[in-house]
């Protein structure tokens, strides 16, 4: 009864990017709305094109029953009422400003998608899978791929059984 999500990795593939001085360090935050944030506890230092930095980073959200009702409320909901902006992990990679600029904000470089719905309709987890990241400010150009693991299929399951129980 639980969801894991794994960052393991960001690739970059804009050279706009790459050589942009602004942007030294990079961490990656996963979102899903009404739900969770959770964010890499480093942000680390940008690569050159074409190689990647590991974040290894993973995350457990528990959605059992006793002790996570509104969790599993949502993800009902999710399952139930098909809507584009509330079955997605969103996956933001944002420049984090080096100590010596610490009057420049966090700024957002770009965000990638995972699709709960999609992983419940095809009946398969994703495992150490790159997903595309689009550009924050051209939503139709890529600039990188972000390697993730998204286990929920078994939580799905749980949660669609239950509904079929109401």
């Amino acid at each position: 009864e639980k969801i894991r999500i794994e960052i393991i990795s960001f690739c970059l593939t804009e050279y706009r990017i790459a050589i942009d001085e602004t942007i030294q360090q990079l961490f990656v935050e996963c979102r899903l709305p009404n739900f969770l944030v959770e964010e890499t506890p480093l942000s680390l230092p940008k690569s050159t094109t074409g190689h990647r930095i590991h974040y290894n980073y993973s995350k457990v959200i528990y959605v059992d029953k006793a002790n996570n009702r509104a969790r599993r409320e949502y993800l009902k909901s999710m399952l139930l009422k098909p809507s584009l902006h509330t079955d997605s992990l969103r996956f933001t990679v944002v420049s984090d400003p080096s100590e010596r600029e610490q009057d420049l904000e966090c700024e957002d470089i770009g965000f990638a998608y995972v699709s709960l719905r999609e992983i419940f309709q095809k009946q398969r987890d994703i495992i150490e899978q790159d997903i595309v990241v689009f550009d924050s400010q051209d939503e139709s150009a890529a600039i990188g791929k972000l390697k993730v693991s998204v286990e929920a299929l078994h939580a799905l399951r749980s949660v669609y059984e239950e509904c079929k129980d109401d």
